[in-house]
């Protein structure tokens, strides 16, 4: 699966392209991750692409006109029949498991990131398929939405976990716990003590607890 994310800010992406699960998939192949610096479509003599809002407010807006150069020159690149726009808003849907299962089914996906007081209409109008949030919370800018998106849609990947039972969504989440059986953060404390039937061996009373207390600290 491609990715592609249109930024401004395109370092911002290196230590976390090249680290852990993301930097292994890239070298099999599993998915594939270009950063585009948004400058770079600008006509602007200075590489501008922001601008004023029409109808006065604080901060500048993305403009229109380099998106869409970046968009519309990246297609064609891409030799792609499934290809996603998605632009990141707090207007845009909420992502959960099931809206990134539904974009794995992609061959590739246009990551726009906003930055300023947020982004010309126009993109999410015309060039844009879908927005998308991460969250009722405001960010600086999309960079660390795409970032969430990536990894949370490459999990759907086939080898992109070493098994599929790493998928928290396939049985919910539950407390886990290792070694050591008892812990004691200090002299005299009451010891912190795994519960005795995860050491039983007894699988279906480990399975009983375990559903349980899926997302136990959510209620």
């Amino acid at each position: 699966m491609r990715f592609d994310i249109l930024t401004i800010f395109p370092d911002i992406f290196d230590s976390y392209l090249n680290e852990s699960l993301v930097k292994r998939a890239v070298k099999k192949g599993i998915i594939k991750i270009n950063t585009h610096d948004i400058r770079d479509y600008s006509k602007n003599r200075h590489s501008k692409v922001d601008d004023r809002p029409y109808g006065g407010g604080p901060g500048m807006v993305l403009s229109v006109e380099p998106i869409y150069r970046a968009v519309s020159s990246l297609k064609p690149k891409i030799k792609k029949q499934k290809i996603r726009t998605i632009l990141f808003s707090t207007r845009g849907k909420k992502l959960d498991a099931k809206t990134a299962k539904r974009l794995s089914k992609y061959d590739a996906l246009i990551l726009i990131c906003g930055r300023y007081e947020g982004v010309d209409e126009r993109v999410a109008k015309h060039i844009a398929d879908e927005e998308i949030s991460i969250g009722d919370y405001v960010l600086n800018g999309g960079e660390l939405a795409s970032m969430v998106l990536i990894e949370t849609v490459s999990r759907f990947l086939p080898g992109f976990l070493g098994k599929m039972e790493s998928l928290e969504e396939i049985k919910g989440s539950y407390p886990a716990y290792t070694r050591p059986a008892e812990f004691i953060a200090k002299k005299g404390a009451k010891p912190w003590r795994v519960p005795k039937i995860l050491m039983s061996g007894h699988h279906e009373k480990i399975a009983k607890l375990r559903f349980a207390n899926r997302f136990a600290r959510q209620k």
